[in-house]
């Protein structure tokens, strides 16, 4: 069968709705691709479901602490796995059902399910389809990583994308990566009676550059979870069980939790007959504020472009890349300020420059441990630190790195500020309650404005009518 349509969207996940959304408000044809499963990763096997068995593990956890507040009975809760996996379960398919609801009018007469292959600019295959379209929106998504040496355990391998099918938890595993995810779901599984080892081959967790950030994490994770890093895991079969080996370091478990990375799904869709340039990866090269390929009607967007694989920053590439299929121009959009959070316990969370981002002569930190901050102490919360960072001559803010209780609250309150152009002083003339974890922030406000060159006269927290 032919098809000829304005627009053709690969990939309905959360770029691809998004972009398909902008399609529709401009009156454009349109044909969906979907290879796999409807219902948006966040939704099956991300965002959603990865918290529902965070706040799981929280809400046992906090049995820890009931003795010291004067509750008594902790000691004799108990957990249920089979329970919990069933609750994430009923609450990941109503999300997903969410998405099903909302859009299925607009993707009923609109979608073929298969794998796309390009067989020249303005023209692609779906199996015996053949579609010939004016612009094309890849958004793919990716799929988690198993490297070759771990294949042969497949049986004991558990991804993101089986791991909330499970019915039951495993007695003991081995987080295998200690990115966003194994962090995460490592501790959320230790949370829950599984007994956890986190490995990486690398000493740096997560991603977390600022060094003082690190330590603290690695420090207060670690009383949790024996963490491993700096040497590659070995692993082989004994006993019915998996070995993992890390220089002096070994354990039996009974799986593998393998959290090493996304890969952009692209393959099979011949990306090379489309005449655009691609990376080392096969991923288009692309303009992150037009989310176009070249000078061609090709766009990214979401997951699959590698940008900021994280969900609202794929939905605005979904509509940078859906308005620019859909209309006559290429229009160029500002991306938001950068922010990104770890619902581990606490939080970590990173906002604006980066560490490596820094020009570190010419910027002052301020910082607050979170050791001493009453409402934090209340909480039973009062581990990490908070660390800001600003301009060293002006105090304008730059960004920050956080690990603290409500970290996720206090990220987007200065990510917002950042985006804004706001300095330290802007911040500090505004409300602190008490007692609130803002204050620490405050803190390490205050902290930041005494090292700052050019300071306003007179009182920093007050302003002048």
């Amino acid at each position: 069968m032919e098809h000829n349509v304005d627009v053709v969207i690969i990939g309905a996940g959360t770029a691809g709705l998004y972009a398909l959304s902008q399609v529709i408000q401009n009156r454009k044809s349109y044909l969906i691709v979907q290879n796999g499963e409807l219902g948006t990763t966040c939704a099956r096997v991300g965002c959603m479901p990865s918290k529902v068995l965070i706040q799981a593990a929280e809400d046992y956890y906090r049995r820890k602490v009931l003795e010291r507040e004067g509750i008594d009975g902790g000691d004799e809760l108990s957990v249920d796995k089979e329970e919990v996996m069933e609750f994430v379960r009923e609450l990941r398919d109503s999300f997903v059902e969410r998405v099903h609801g909302n859009n299925d009018k607009r993707l009923k007469g609109h979608i073929i399910h298969g794998q796309a292959e390009f067989v020249k600019p303005g023209q692609l295959r779906v199996g015996d389809d053949t579609v010939n379209y004016s612009s094309v929106i890849i958004s793919s998504g990716s799929t988690p990583v198993i490297p070759k040496a771990l294949q042969d355990f497949s049986d004991r391998i558990i991804t993101t994308d089986t791991l909330f099918e499970l019915q039951s938890l495993p007695d003991s595993i081995a987080v295998i990566g200690l990115g966003v995810v194994g962090l995460e779901i490592g501790q959320a599984l230790a949370r829950l009676d599984v007994d956890v080892t986190g490995v990486d081959a690398v000493e740096q967790i997560c991603g977390i550059e600022d060094p003082e950030i690190l330590k603290s994490v690695v420090e207060t994770i670690g009383r949790e979870i024996p963490l491993w890093l700096g040497q590659p895991a070995d692993i082989c079969e004994e006993d019915g069980k998996l070995r993992v080996t890390a220089c002096d370091n070994t354990v039996l478990v009974d799986k593998l939790l393998v959290s090493m990375g996304r890969r952009p799904n692209v393959a099979g869709m011949k990306l090379e007959n489309l005449g655009i340039e691609l990376d080392q990866y096969g991923v288009p090269v692309h303009n992150p504020n037009t989310m176009q390929c070249g000078d061609q009607p090709v766009f990214l967007a979401g997951d699959v472009s590698g940008n900021r694989p994280i969900m609202h920053e794929a939905g605005d590439e979904g509509r940078i890349a859906g308005l620019n299929a859909a209309r006559e121009g290429i229009q160029a959009y500002r991306r938001k300020t950068p922010i990104a959070i770890i619902f581990s316990d606490p939080n970590i969370c990173t906002v604006g420059a980066s560490w490596s981002e820094l020009d570190h002569e010419s910027t002052v930190i301020g910082q607050i441990k979170m050791a001493p901050v009453g409402r934090a102490l209340i909480m039973t919360k009062n581990r990490g630190l908070i660390r800001v960072y600003g301009d060293k001559k002006t105090g304008k803010l730059l960004g920050a790195s956080l690990f603290c209780i409500k970290g996720e609250n206090l990220a987007h309150l200065l990510a917002w500020c950042i985006q804004q152009d706001l300095t330290v002083f802007d911040l500090l003339k505004m409300p602190f309650y008490h007692p609130v974890i803002e204050e620490a922030l405050q803190a390490a406000l205050r902290d930041l404005a005494s090292k700052v060159e050019d300071k306003p006269a007179g009182i920093l927290d007050l302003e002048k009518m």
